[in-house]
């Protein structure tokens, strides 16, 4: 779901329509995408009974490893783009692995209050303006059980200068604006402005785009 506030700020998982098609095999060669999303299965630390969201889902990867991962979790995934979500479906179908995706925008989830054990994001925050950040944040908060955890993988600050130099090429394509509250460490104080606590920063992983970072948050009792 690379959605803003709004239909006209929608923005294509890898910004151009043309590349949806490509969107896994781009991901997965340039992120270093089964070692952060591994990792940040782990962290999540999902049970039997669990019900996950994958906010932003994409093409499904990572619902589809929570679901093999944990075979008794309920996993949704959700996102803005029709098209993105039809390659999804296909995936978990080829896999035979049952999962369940709704369209719907980062600000405007339709679940009730209270919802989910956990919900997990990668690569999306990134693509918001700082409002809209803020915006889905409260919305992850919205549907959080009390005593639930939020798992967010995206880009961070850079661990050196090498990586800040190679994430520029992200800034480029995806926009200085947006990008920078990421590199800035803004995502933590992002998470506590919505409410949520034990925020942290829990890993990071360099890759040839820049420093990939995990997060954790939970929603007070």
């Amino acid at each position: 779901m690379r959605t803003g506030a709004d239909e006209k700020e929608y923005v294509p998982a890898l910004r151009f329509r043309w590349l949806t098609p490509y969107y896994d095999r781009i991901v997965a060669h340039t992120t270093r995408e089964a070692t952060f999303k591994r990792a940040l299965i782990t962290q999540a630390r999902i049970e039997p009974g669990h019900r996950v969201l994958d906010l932003a889902c994409g093409t499904g990867t990572l619902a589809l490893w929570i679901k093999q991962s944990e075979p008794l979790a309920e996993v949704v995934g959700v996102d803005g783009d029709p098209s993105i979500l039809l390659l999804a479906a296909q995936k978990a179908e080829r896999a035979g692995v049952p999962l369940r995706f709704d369209h719907a925008m980062s600000h405007e989830l339709p679940y009730p209050a209270g919802h989910f054990d956990r919900a997990v994001s990668s690569l999306f925050f990134h693509h918001l303006s700082w409002a809209n950040k803020e915006r889905a944040a409260r919305e992850l908060f919205r549907v959080l059980k009390p005593g639930a955890s939020l798992h967010v993988a995206d880009w961070g600050r850079a661990s050196n200068a090498l990586m800040r130099g190679l994430f520029l090429t992200i800034q480029a394509l995806d926009g200085f604006a947006n990008t920078n509250d990421n590199v800035r460490g803004r995502l933590v104080p992002l998470f506590e402005s919505a409410g949520l606590v034990e925020v942290s920063e829990r890993q990071m992983f360099s890759t040839i785009f820049g420093t990939m970072a995990l997060y954790r948050a939970v929603r007070p009792n």
